[in-house]
């Protein structure tokens, strides 16, 4: 099993900046991809980026590309995601997770990359 944490969301300006953080609890947590995720209430959650479990690959939506950065410490269990130049649209929940085979790929044929472990989120709020 593995418990995620997501911490760092908040209030921010548009064209400011946050680092949003993932704490990964469980033996296998180092072993599985993982990924941030957003939904704004009444609509669809939506795919933001996701890192494989080397940190070698990574993937962003169109929406974060140039903007966003995913990264993760291993040692520490801990998954990030540095927003910059926000925007009002990128107003949502956040939520992180994880999944997929151990040491495996990152599964971009699967709904929400085949992850099957959620944090409960954190809110981001841009204002313009």
């Amino acid at each position: 099993q593995v418990q995620l944490v997501e911490s760092g969301g908040g209030l921010v300006q548009a064209g400011g900046s946050l680092r949003l953080s993932c704490a990964a609890s469980g033996r296998t947590a180092s072993t599985y991809a993982m990924g941030w995720f957003r939904q704004v209430p009444g609509k669809e959650r939506e795919f933001v980026s996701a890192i494989s479990w080397s940190g070698i690959t990574t993937q962003y939506a169109d929406s974060g590309k140039g903007r966003f950065t995913i990264s993760r410490d291993n040692a520490k269990n801990t998954m990030y995601l540095q927003m910059n130049s926000l925007k009002s649209e990128d107003t949502a929940v956040y939520y992180c997770a994880a999944g997929g085979p151990a040491y495996g790929g990152l599964q971009t044929d699967q709904k929400d990359y085949g992850m099957n472990y959620w944090g409960k989120g954190t809110l981001v709020t841009v204002s313009s």
